[in-house]
């Protein structure tokens, strides 16, 4: 069955599915190339990171503290400010100012909650160090507290550039949004450049000093500035001049508010769940070094995450942001079947890169990490990706879950996300605690799963109340896609894994960086070849969309 059928399109509009499908391409792929270049720095960045500081306890302390803005931003910032903005921007676009006064008192009102609560987390620093921590002792909490008291006011800086960057992309400008964070990439590679040049690598927690405090927490807190400063240009440009507004009775935010309060528990929610997780790889990453083993603590988690978010950000992220404007006009209007129709192409597009990828990752997984993190031995490598494949089988799920949950933001509706995110917690949740009672060395692979079966579960339950408030989803040709995806993808890792098994014959030593780097490529050419064709033969049309720019110019020309 056709998109065109499927979706009960009628003639008329077929002629503007092309323009608008054109649209949607390009304003991803200005997305998708901003979230590359951030994307390829970070990992440079947490690569020169991981080399200077390995993953022990030291480690930990920096991964802890610098987690914390992220945590609190997405609590204060990135959960309300997302969910509330883009619909509430998209309405006030209608208004005679264009949204303008709207916009202003919204950011006002944002701005002073920001500014507040930064205050306040920082001033609990040291018991914030100890929520998320579990196990450490007097010294190490004080170099964790010292890094947190730096990093914290990040939060600040992060609603900044959510305030400025959603501003921009409501009114259809994505690109300086996906691009800043590589500034911030940029002056915290620098700071780490500094660091290792003048205090070399992995330093124990006694030997730690002020300066070297300052360096290295200083510069990742103002790369974040300069983050968000960054957006300012981009909005002078379109026109836009912030004022500050007070006064917020008889504007429209309290149908705002009742959003922000439902968002704000979900993330809430979340934030919880994380600090299990914390405290679970902090204890074990404790354990393991007391008994002189190397395994997956925080900061291994963390690189192993960073990881699983390169091709959700890639690909989810960044369709989704593009659609999510289209979406909330949609759910204004009143109009579910175009809700639906876009909630079908959310699912297919990325699936034609994300079930590879997952697939991928069990084949090349150690390999990637390896390349990617050059600096760990070959004992932290297994550590950071044994985590890493468990996330990855999640991959398509958190996808999922991450597209419904917008969908029900469209409808101004934060309360069945939060409810779905309860789930989320209370799954993941059970499972790490049960990492407590395994071995050490296995805690991050349990912890993984975790998130796995969390976000299928709530998915799962995603959609099924999305067809009650939707009626039909239509999605009988999104599961036949599905389906010759993963049987291309499965099919794929044999010729990958045969070329794995010749290279180690002929003497690759996957373990040093060269061979891995080689294993890596000749294995991702195979792969990726043997599927996207497997893919074209089985009749997937969503895969002949992607390669055909590329077979056009390959074509010989008469």
């Amino acid at each position: 069955m056709s998109e065109t059928s499927q979706d009960g399109d009628q003639p008329s509009r077929r002629t503007e599915a092309p323009a608008t499908e054109s649209s949607l391409a390009r304003s991803s792929a200005v997305m998708a190339a901003g979230t590359i270049v951030s994307r390829l720095l970070g990992f440079a960045r947490a690569s020169l990171l991981a080399s200077a500081l390995g993953i022990g306890i030291a480690a930990d302390t920096f991964q802890v503290a610098n987690t914390l803005p992220n945590q609190f931003y997405l609590l204060l910032a990135g959960g309300v400010l997302n969910a509330v903005l883009v619909p509430q921007i998209t309405k006030a676009s209608a208004d005679s100012d264009g949204g303008t006064e709207f916009v202003n008192r919204l950011i006002t009102l944002s701005l002073a909650l920001l500014l507040g609560a930064t205050l306040v987390v920082t001033a609990a620093a040291p018991l914030l160090v100890r929520l998320f921590s579990q196990g450490w002792d007097s010294p190490t909490l004080g170099l964790a507290t010292a890094f947190a008291l730096i990093c914290l006011p990040q939060v600040f800086f992060y609603g900044l550039y959510t305030l400025l960057g959603q501003v921009l992309n409501a009114r259809g400008h994505f690109a300086a949004y996906m691009w800043a964070p590589a500034l911030a990439n940029v002056v915290g590679i620098v700071g780490i450049v500094a660091f290792r040049l003048v205090h070399g690598e992995e330093i124990a927690v006694a030997d730690w000093t002020g300066p070297m405090v300052w360096l290295l927490a200083g510069t990742a807190t103002l790369g974040v500035v300069a983050q968000a400063m960054a957006l300012w240009l981009p909005l002078r440009r379109i026109g836009f001049r912030y004022r500050p507004v007070w006064g917020f009775r008889g504007v429209g935010l309290r149908s705002a508010s009742k959003v922000a309060v439902w968002t704000f528990a979900a993330v809430a929610v979340s934030q919880l769940g994380f600090v299990v997780t914390s405290k679970v790889m902090t204890r074990a990453n404790d354990l393991l070094e007391s008994r002189n083993l190397v395994g997956a603590g925080v900061t291994a988690y963390g690189l192993a995450f960073l990881l699983f978010m390169l091709p959700h950000s890639l690909i989810t992220v960044s369709l989704v942001t593009a659609l999510f404007t289209r979406l909330s006009q949609a759910a204004h209007r009143g109009d579910d079947r175009a809700v639906v129709s876009d909630l079908g192409r959310g699912l297919r597009m990325p699936a034609v890169l994300l079930l590879p990828v997952t697939v991928a990752a069990a084949v090349l997984g150690p390999q990637a990490v390896r390349v990617a993190f050059p600096g760990n031995s070959h004992e932290q490598t297994l550590a950071i990706s044994g985590v890493m494949v468990a996330m990855m089988v999640g991959l398509v799920p958190f996808g999922w879950f991450y597209l419904v949950q917008r969908v029900f933001y469209a409808y101004e509706d934060a309360r069945t996300p939060f409810r779905l995110q309860v789930l989320v917690t209370v799954v993941a949740s059970a499972v790490n605690l049960l990492a407590l009672a395994a071995a050490p060395e296995r805690a991050g692979v349990i912890v993984g799963i975790g998130q796995t079966l969390s976000n299928l579960a709530a998915a799962l339950v995603g959609f099924w109340l999305l067809r009650r408030r939707l009626g039909s989803l239509r999605l009988r040709s999104t599961v036949r896609v599905y389906v010759r995806l993963v049987l291309a993808s499965v099919l794929a890792a044999l010729p990958t894994l045969a070329v794995l098994w010749l290279l180690a014959r002929s003497g690759v030593d996957a373990e040093t960086w060269v061979g891995a780097l080689l294993e890596l490529s000749l294995g991702a050419v195979v792969y990726l070849a043997s599927v996207f064709g497997l893919a074209h033969v089985m009749r997937v049309e969503e895969v002949g969309q992607l390669l055909d720019p590329v077979v056009r110019r390959l074509r010989p020309r008469h």
